[in-house]
């Protein structure tokens, strides 16, 4: 056996012995890395100076004011407001209040970024109501954790930023944020339309109707919320910001807002926001600067070269090698965790994606879309099991509810790798790409 082919066993056999025993994912990157490198020679010092780049790059300065503005927003008690604001719209019709949860959850993924975050917070009060109602427990399962996913597209979404920093090929997270807008919108839409046939098919109830004065004060508070949305949004489309200065920008004003005029935030509250938020945020920098080290590595053995080879000589169609990374995304999904696959798998697959002549951008989201899948898929399935756990029901009585929305999801993954004019135009519009 070849040197090359020895190191690579070695990167991957002790990455996968670690996490066998359950050590954190970013102790499980570094230690194989290191490993490697001791045994191919490579010097320390390019490990360390990787890491080193990987967490200062301008790229990761827009994450930390994410996070806290994420956190500020949701221990503020914008998710239930959210949920009001929407009850108000649409709740009337049949099946509205499933509608409302697609609706909230495409709303909160532009404050969260995050599915798990969405069932946490949204699933612990919608899914309780949900069931009271009248609503199946599968289906409301389904209906909460499918459209939580809207949130990993919806920007500002970490792990599209995890796949920017994965990539290091100096990409754009503005323009990858562009790039989710309406894929978002059309998942949104799919699922909301397929909550509204199983509503309409099994006679689901009808939400009570609320005073207009009533209606008026919610729609008023939830408005201020979503404004946040919009710094966001608004302030990268039309290039008033950049990703970090909208990050912190909104992050102020959804402070503002929660403390003077929602009154849902005091200082303890916001000295536990920060805690929770450096927490999240030392995580998040030691996955990536160990996966950038674990990069290294990969680059140094020609992983993803002979990753390439391999497929262009199964075929040369581009069809066909998009088929084949797909399908090892979804297996994979249903066994490792979405963020990790993102930083292990882009480094290997994005070289593969630019020699079959697919945009990085496009490529990016179809990464991240498709990875979603394995949050709702066991056994890993992290969004599936926070799920499962508020509605009190095993996982294995929840899946015939999911395959509706399963078949949903995946007829929208595939119009948006067939037409990737739906993911580029927004940023093609406005000028970031060519």
């Amino acid at each position: 056996m070849s040197q090359m082919a020895m190191g690579t066993l070695l990167l991957f056999a002790s990455l996968v012995i670690l996490m066998i025993f359950r050590f954190p994912i970013s102790f499980c990157l570094g230690v194989s890395a290191l490993f490697t490198a001791a045994y191919l020679g490579i010097p320390f010092f390019n490990l360390f100076q990787k890491m080193s780049t990987g967490i200062t790059s301008f790229t990761f300065m827009c994450v930390p004011f994410f996070i806290i503005m994420a956190q500020i927003m949701t221990d503020g008690g914008i998710s239930d407001r959210l949920t009001k604001f929407c009850n108000v719209l649409i709740g009337r019709m049949r099946g509205g209040t499933a509608i409302v949860n697609c609706l909230v959850s495409m709303f909160f993924g532009g404050i969260s970024g995050s599915s798990i975050a969405d069932v946490s917070s949204i699933g612990s009060f919608l899914i309780p109501a949900m069931i009271k109602e009248g609503y199946d427990a599968d289906y409301t399962i389904a209906v909460t954790c499918t459209s939580s996913v809207e949130g990993i597209i919806i920007p500002p979404s970490q792990n599209m930023i995890f796949y920017i920093v994965a990539a290091g090929s100096g990409l754009s997270i503005s323009t990858m944020f562009m790039c989710g807008y309406l894929p978002g919108f059309i998942l949104t839409m799919a699922l909301s339309a397929c909550s509204f046939i199983i509503a309409v098919k099994k006679k689901y109830p009808i939400s009570e109707r609320h005073p207009w004065r009533e209606n008026i004060v919610i729609i008023r508070e939830a408005l201020l919320g979503l404004v946040t949305i919009l710094i966001v949004a608004v302030g990268i489309l039309a290039g008033i910001f950049t990703a970090t200065e909208a990050g912190a920008i909104a992050a102020v004003y959804a402070l503002f807002v929660t403390t003077c005029i929602y009154h849902t935030m005091d200082f303890k509250k916001f000295m536990k926001c920060l805690r929770q938020s450096l927490k999240t945020l030392g995580t998040i920098m030691a996955i990536i600067a160990t996966s950038s080290a674990f990069s290294y590595v990969l680059a140094f053995l020609k992983v993803p070269t002979r990753v390439a080879n391999s497929l262009m000589a199964v075929s040369s169609n581009p069809a066909v090698a998009m088929l084949l990374m797909i399908i090892m995304m979804v297996v994979l999904g249903c066994f490792m965790d979405m963020g990790i696959l993102l930083i292990l798998l882009t480094p290997i697959l994005y070289p593969v994606a630019m020699k079959f002549g697919y945009n990085p951008y496009h490529f990016g989201l179809i990464m991240v879309l498709t990875l979603g899948l394995g949050l709702l898929t066991p056994p890993v399935g992290t969004s599936l099991w926070a799920g499962c756990s508020i509605a009190g029901i095993p996982i294995e009585k929840s899946i015939k509810g999911f395959l509706p929305f399963y078949f949903t999801y995946m007829a929208v993954l595939a119009v948006i790798i067939l037409c990737p004019a739906l993911t580029l135009c927004l940023p093609r519009a406005l000028g970031y790409i060519a």
